[in-house]
């Protein structure tokens, strides 16, 4: 028979685990990120836009790159959830953008890249 409090320490342990899988792992997302270096850096010379303080930047106005209508047009904010989204399938969060990155299928890679991308503000 288990005791209420084992009970109570065990809802802890997993709501803590959940909680920090959704919140990621900056360094994690580091390494996760790597595949995005080939378009993408945080300085003005990469063949994508410059993500350096991409969190809270709204969609499509890094200034110097030559964005799709569609994601100009967005209204997004690059908030949290709005960045797991795009990252996780970027053709169905904005139809027509031009990005050719496929996604990010995994959730715990996709949370730490989001983490990473938040150190870079």
């Amino acid at each position: 028979m288990r005791s209420p409090a084992l009970g109570t320490i065990l809802a802890v342990l997993i709501g803590t685990s959940a909680y920090a899988q959704e919140a990621g792992d900056p360094a994690a997302g580091e390494k996760a990120f790597a595949p995005c270096k080939a378009c993408h850096n945080f300085q003005k010379n990469g063949v994508g836009p410059d993500l350096k303080g991409v969190v809270g930047r709204k969609a499509g106005t890094y200034e110097g790159y030559s964005y799709s209508a569609a994601l100009k047009n967005s209204g997004l904010t690059w908030d949290e959830a709005n960045l797991k989204e795009w990252l996780k399938n970027p053709k169905a969060k904005v139809p027509g953008n031009k990005m050719i990155f496929q996604g990010i299928t995994d959730d715990k890679k996709l949370n730490d890249v989001v983490a990473y991308l938040k150190t870079q503000s």
